[in-house]
């Protein structure tokens, strides 16, 4: 109270004179959230009026935690400036959940175009991304060697492998769905005056929303369909970088994001390991 007493005593051009709230203290989330956005604000602002005060005084800077605020100017207010602090306290991570088997096959059974199966396929078989979907082009499936070529963040490409299922669902749309003479988009609009032209993402969106209100699992989403892909093949025994490849990240810690190990995980992964172990047997009790 002491320091905010000095800092409203202080001349004009000394005074705070703006206060412009950080990011996380708008984003609206669960009350855990919440109040660790306020405690931040709070101490964000208190280290504001104590470089008023002592401007001459280098503050302790600690990586990763920065804040920006306005400072005054001749002409109004100028440039955002780095307020760095270490007194910081921490928000609780979102954790992305994946969807069971029978999510999955309630929300997949309840499309009925070839065209709404593949898109689906292609993000729980091969975690594609929903604008890696969008992105893609007919010249990009080599499905006589079960491969396809994605587009990926900073227009990098990768060769990946198709499922057999993968496989299926996409010759079947091109066969009996996909409009003739229709570019070189992959997924196209089926009906109205738009049938033919590259879906977007704003029809993507529309056709999930409508699925989860159908089928009821509210959590269906590409992301989520993603998380599963990546959920699925670690515990079936994929390797990082193999799994990084997959997912089109550049950085492993990326990849390890996705990973999330149930206790029935650790379980079986133990039971696996010991029963491969070689142990001296326990003596005998006389």
């Amino acid at each position: 109270m002491a320091t905010f007493m000095a800092a409203a005593c202080l001349p004009r051009h000394r005074r705070i004179v703006s206060y412009r709230a950080p990011k996380e203290a708008c984003t609206r989330g669960s009350k855990s959230d919440n109040v660790a956005s306020t405690i931040n604000t709070r101490v964000w602002v208190a280290e504001r009026a104590l470089r008023c005060q002592f401007p001459s005084v280098v503050p302790p800077t600690a990586p990763g935690f920065q804040q920006f605020y306005w400072r005054q100017s001749a002409l109004g207010y100028g440039r955002s400036r780095p307020a760095l602090t270490r007194l910081r306290v921490k928000v609780p991570k979102r954790v992305v959940t994946p969807l069971s088997v029978d999510e999955v096959s309630r929300f997949w059974s309840n499309f009925r175009t070839c065209r709404d199966l593949a898109i689906v396929g292609l993000m729980l078989l091969q975690g594609l991304r929903s604008c890696e979907v969008l992105a893609l082009d007919q010249e990009d499936l080599i499905l006589s060697e079960a491969q396809i070529r994605v587009r990926g963040k900073g227009n990098k490409v990768r060769l990946l492998p198709l499922a057999p299922e993968a496989v299926q669902l996409l010759d079947h749309y091109l066969r009996l769905e996909r409009p003739p003479q229709c570019g070189a988009a992959l997924f196209v609009c089926l009906k109205g005056r738009a049938r033919g032209t590259r879906m977007t993402a704003a029809g993507l969106r529309s056709l999930f929303r409508h699925h989860r209100q159908t089928t009821g699992v509210a959590k269906a989403n590409p992301h989520r369909f993603r998380h599963t892909f990546a959920t699925d093949l670690i515990r079936a025994g994929i390797s990082l970088p193999a799994l990084m490849h997959l997912m089109g990240h550049a950085h492993i810690q990326t990849t390890m994001i996705y990973i999330r190990i149930t206790p029935q995980d650790v379980y079986q992964q133990y039971a696996r390991a010991v029963a491969q172990l070689v142990r001296p047997t326990p003596p005998t009790l006389p």
